[in-house]
C-alpha cells in the first residue's frame, strides 16, 4: 500500500512540476535548452530528457557538451593554487587564464548554439585568474614597497614574453619559408 501512495505522489509532483515550468521555456514553444531545433513540438514532447540531451546541438554526445568539463580541471588547478605561495605563481600565467575567461565568456553568449556551460566555466577561471594576478600583484607591492616599481616589474615581464614570443614565431616563419 505505501508503494502505491508513493507513486500517487510521484505522478501528482510531475505534473505540477510540468505546469510550473511553462513560464520557463522558451518563446514560441522551441521547449527546453536540451531539446533539438529540428524535431517538432509533438515529437518533443514524446521524446524522453535524455533523448532530448542526447539529441540536442549542446548535448551529451558533442564537443559543445565536453569542452566544459574537461575545462574544468583548469578551474580546479587554479584554485589549488590557492594554497601556493605568491612568489612561486607567474603572472604571465595567471594573466593569460584572466583574460582567455573573460574573452571566451563573452564568445560563449554569442555563437550558435550558445554554450552556456562553456560560459560558466571560463567566467569562472575568468575569477580564479583575478584572485591569482591580485595575489601576485599585492605580494609584489609589499616586496618592493612602491605600486610604480611593481608596475615596471610587471610591465618588464610583459614585454620579455612578448619579446619570445615574437622570436619563436619568427622563428617558425624562417622555418617555414625555408622548407619551400
Amino acid at each position: 500500500m505505501s508503494s502505491r501512495v508513493g507513486f500517487r505522489f510521484f505522478n501528482n509532483a510531475r505534473a505540477s512540476f510540468r505546469n510550473a515550468s511553462a513560464p520557463f521555456r522558451r518563446p514560441g514553444g522551441q521547449g527546453w535548452r536540451f531539446q533539438s531545433s529540428e524535431a517538432g513540438a509533438g515529437a518533443a514532447e514524446q521524446q524522453s530528457t535524455f533523448q532530448r540531451m542526447w539529441n540536442s546541438p549542446v548535448g551529451v554526445k558533442t564537443v559543445h557538451f565536453w569542452a566544459p568539463v574537461m575545462k574544468w580541471g583548469l578551474v580546479i588547478a587554479g584554485i589549488s593554487d590557492f594554497n601556493r605561495p605568491a612568489e612561486k605563481l607567474s603572472l604571465t600565467q595567471n594573466g593569460a587564464l584572466t583574460a582567455t575567461g573573460a574573452i571566451w565568456t563573452r564568445w560563449c553568449l554569442i555563437i550558435k548554439p550558445r554554450n552556456v556551460l562553456l560560459a560558466a566555466v571560463n567566467f569562472f577561471l575568468g575569477c580564479v585568474g583575478v584572485v591569482q594576478v591580485s595575489r601576485i600583484i599585492m605580494y609584489r607591492r609589499s616586496q618592493d614597497g612602491s605600486a610604480i616599481e611593481t608596475a615596471k616589474d610587471i610591465e618588464q615581464d610583459l614585454a620579455e614574453s612578448a619579446k619570445s614570443a615574437a622570436k619563436q614565431a619568427e622563428g617558425a616563419v624562417e622555418g617555414a619559408v625555408k622548407s619551400n
